[in-house]
């Protein structure tokens, strides 16, 4: 099993941001603003989430790790840190989902 974690990824993005664009997709990403990298973490969500009820495993892992890795460029582009979202994963964990839930201020 592998042992690169999501806090790994983040590193890469970290460094790659950094990067020339001309090198980097994940700085090409960057450079076009935080709405395009929002798009681009939708449209891999809604391949993620199609490839888990008509395709097969593989695939879902495949789209999976889209998911994550716009994520993350999509954090960085409004600054947010994994950090910052494991800490309030964090305190949620510390009631029920559903009493965590119900808690939440509606939008």
């Amino acid at each position: 099993m592998s042992k690169f974690t999501i806090a790994d990824l983040e590193q890469r993005v970290r460094e790659r941001a950094d990067a020339s664009a001309d090198i980097s997709y994940t700085r090409k990403l960057l450079d076009k603003g935080v709405a395009q990298c929002a798009k681009k973490f939708g449209e891999e969500a809604v391949e993620a989430a199609l490839a888990a009820v008509s395709e097969d495993r593989e695939h879902l892992i495949g789209e999976a790790a889209d998911v994550l890795y716009h994520l993350l460029v999509m954090l960085r582009a409004r600054g947010v840190t994994l950090a910052e979202v494991e800490a309030l994963l964090e305190t949620r964990t510390k009631k029920s989902g559903l009493d965590e839930k119900a808690s939440r201020q509606p939008e």
